[in-house]
């Protein structure tokens, strides 16, 4: 049996949620990082905060809170850098064991399908989990390179001070800006292993997982936290 005619297993359902779940993560992306419709997102109001942090970085001494603070941050990229590399291996070993990879979809009572759509199916969420993983392994370098500019800052508070404080800043932002990529890439690799169970799973879970990151974006209590006025109780 060739490529083309192992391809009649998939059906317009498939596509729609191929081109769905892509979609949607192109748009939740674009959301949270320039709003939704004049609101902003969590990750855009932290945007302020951790510009605020660099400026009170320069007159706090000692500095040893600092460097903690963005040592937990670059844990937290190792430690999903890592475990997407798991996924990653996982995924492809289980495309290269053809014999397993229809075993298993026997032993879960699946459609007989032949194994490469199995692997195709199983090859979409690698390549999620391949996208959070560059953007975790990014992420940590730009936290690096933030500490160096950190280091950096003069013990005093100079205009240059400020001024390298200011590019921390910045920077620190577009680590953070990369790592909330990488997250969302994991969510949407997760609804993309739906799709072994057909294209109605997948579709559901497209749907399940736009609406879990648009709530905790744009609808949760930490944002409400964030939105509440200096001096009031929230």
């Amino acid at each position: 049996m060739d490529v083309l005619s192992r391809l009649q297993y998939f059906g317009p359902l498939d596509a729609v949620g191929v081109v769905g779940i892509s979609l949607s993560w192109l748009l939740i992306g674009y959301f949270v990082e320039n709003g939704f419709f004049g609101r902003a997102s969590v990750a855009a109001l932290m945007i302020d905060y951790r510009r605020e942090w660099m400026k009170q970085f320069v007159s706090r001494e000692p500095r040893i809170f600092d460097a903690s603070i963005l040592g937990n941050l670059r844990q937290g990229t190792t430690f999903f850098a890592s475990t997407c590399l798991i996924a990653i291996g996982g995924g492809l070993a289980v495309i290269g064991n053809t014999e397993q990879l229809l075993g298993l979809a026997e032993d879960l009572r699946l459609d007989n399908a032949p194994a490469l759509i199995w692997e195709v199916k199983i090859l979409f969420f690698v390549l999620f989990m391949v996208n959070a993983m560059l953007k975790f392994v990014w992420s940590h370098r730009l936290f690096g390179y933030c500490s160096v500019i950190m280091a950096s800052v003069p013990n005093d508070r100079s205009d240059l001070a400020y001024a390298r404080a200011a590019q921390a800043g910045e920077i620190n932002i577009t680590a953070a800006r990369s790592f909330n990529r990488g997250l969302r890439s994991i969510y949407f690799a997760l609804g993309a292993a739906a799709w072994l169970l057909g294209p109605e799973a997948l579709i559901a879970a497209t749907v399940m997982t736009f609406a879990i990151l648009w709530r905790r974006e744009f609808a949760s209590d930490s944002r409400s936290v964030l939105m509440q006025p200096l001096g009031k109780k929230p």
